[in-house]
């Protein structure tokens, strides 16, 4: 998707919600029932929306106006001037130094002088590079900070445990995924506890491979996504 669809398609989603927050707001009158005819109901022009809808998100607070410019940087993954901000989600960066300051200051946006990008939690730009920095974690890497390095790193999450590069699991006591290399030559540190409760682990003689490693899972409270 180019950047004027991406562009278009933000800019209608905050269209829709202006719209939506108008309705819901319009105030509405009791009728007699004296009354022959109601009056017609007043309609906005498009351009009276936007106006509307600029002059809600300048009244908003600072943290909700670098809410609205880090989900633009997120979405479109391209960098934009204070400029081109406001083109696209009517916030004024220059003007609003709170907002300004914010963003220059945040750890999810990166400011060159110029221009305004997303900053992910780890500099991954393909599946390579994704595959080589997991398997530099035996003990494993959150799937929420992977999954923003770029707009197909989930794609690939999956496709790396389609081809039995990694594991994608999660603990039964938490909803957050966790991404491990499937590397049996890794060397990794136990805990004696851990290997004296890996060791007790009953196996019966036609357990194949994918059966031990999904008993192992379920008696250290681990799911495997399958």
């Amino acid at each position: 998707m180019s950047l004027q669809e991406q562009l278009a398609r933000f800019k209608q989603q905050q269209q829709e919600k202006c719209q939506s927050t108008l309705s819901r707001s319009a105030p509405r009158f009791a009728t007699s029932s004296s009354i022959a005819a109601k009056a017609p109901a007043v309609k906005f022009s498009n351009d009276t929306e936007r106006l509307l809808h600029i002059n809600s998100i300048r009244k908003a607070p600072t943290g909700a106006q670098m809410k609205r410019v880090i989900g633009l940087l997120y979405e479109t993954k391209e960098a934009f001037t204070a400029e081109q901000i406001y083109e696209a989600c009517y916030v004024d960066v220059i003007k609003n130094r709170n907002v300004f300051y914010g963003l220059t200051n945040n750890a999810k946006v990166f400011y060159d002088g110029k221009y305004f990008s997303y900053k992910p939690t780890h500099d991954i730009k393909n599946k390579t590079e994704l595959l080589a920095y997991i398997l530099k974690f035996p003990e494993g890497k959150s799937i929420i900070d992977l999954k923003d390095a770029y707009p197909a790193a989930m794609e690939d999450l999956q496709a790396l445990k389609s081809s039995g590069d990694i594991w994608l699991l999660s603990k039964f006591d938490s909803q957050e995924d966790v991404a491990y290399p499937n590397n049996p030559k890794i060397a990794i540190t136990v805990d004696d506890e851990l290997q004296q409760r890996t060791q007790g682990i009953e196996l019966l003689p036609n357990m194949t491979g994918n059966a031990i490693a999904r008993a192992d899972c379920q008696k250290f409270k681990f799911h495997p996504r399958v």
